[in-house]
């Protein structure tokens, strides 16, 4: 019986810049009905994920910047982990040598160097405003940043320079892939898994007891720690092959399908 159902956001319950589907909200809805918790695990910031555990009526943790910060939709903080100081200089520093755009979340707040087609991209799929405050602006805002973003022109840039990031810093940072173009970087050992896990422990709900569903390379880690788990049509290869389960495109309904199917079904599936 799933007790905790855990969805990813963006190319999983709404189509990146868009509203949550009308049906999506019912199978939400139809889940808490039945007693069981449904929580969203994201990489957008607090700020830009609250609008959407409100609009869908869920009032537990929401775990957000791919699991640095899980926050209630009260406010509640109840697990953080932060970037050091002197790391988010060293990160600063080596993206500005390299000239590439990135942008830094400090107190839940959107900041980036200078403003350009990344910056609106991203203010306008995450529906968030930020500030440009150079490169300066950057090595100061240092307190309470969960992660750093970088943003590249295509999915082969984001791969390029994701190992140029791991070889530069090694076991220092974690880094993970959102979408084609986001380059995410928290702390070792931070990731929606462990998030998952950490609000599994709080709610007394086993691993078998667990359904997680998305779409993208950050989802992973969560996908695979929970008991059974969905991929979403539109998901990469890798999610598909590691999934119990593969449902429908995002454009197409593929959530709430999947909620009806795999949790109201009644009865056993065998996987793909």
């Amino acid at each position: 019986m799933i007790k905790l159902f855990v969805s990813d956001i963006d190319g999983t319950l709404l189509e990146s810049g868009k509203k949550i589907p009308a049906k999506n909200i019912a199978a939400v809805q139809k889940m808490v009905a039945a007693k069981i918790t449904v929580t969203i695990a994201t990489g957008r910031m607090y700020r830009a994920a609250l609008p959407v555990a409100k609009e869908l009526g869920v009032n537990v943790p929401i775990i957000t910047y791919n699991g640095a910060l899980i926050k209630s939709v009260e406010g509640e903080i109840i697990h953080s982990e932060y970037l050091p100081k002197n790391l988010i200089v060293e990160i600063v520093n080596f993206f500005e040598s390299k000239n590439w755009y990135m942008q830094s979340y400090s107190n839940d707040e959107l900041f980036y160097p200078f403003k350009n087609e990344y910056s609106e991209l991203y203010e306008t799929a995450q529906k968030v405003q930020g500030a440009e405050i150079g490169w300066q602006g950057l090595r100061e805002r240092t307190e309470k940043v969960c992660k750093i973003l970088g943003i590249t022109a295509n999915a082969a840039e984001t791969l390029e320079r994701t190992k140029i990031l791991k070889a530069e810093f090694g076991d220092k940072i974690a880094v993970t892939k959102s979408h084609p173009q986001f380059i995410e970087i928290m702390l070792p050992g931070v990731s929606k898994a462990a998030a998952v896990k950490i609000l599994a422990e709080k709610l007394g709900v086993k691993k078998s007891e667990i359904m997680a569903i998305g779409d993208s390379e950050n989802d992973l880690p969560m996908l695979q720690a929970a008991g059974q788990s969905v991929a979403m049509g539109n998901g990469t290869d890798e999610v598909k092959k590691s999934c119990t389960f593969v449902t429908g495109n995002c454009a197409d309904g593929g959530f709430a399908d999947a909620v009806e199917k795999f949790v109201f079904g009644g009865k056993d599936f065998n996987g793909k």
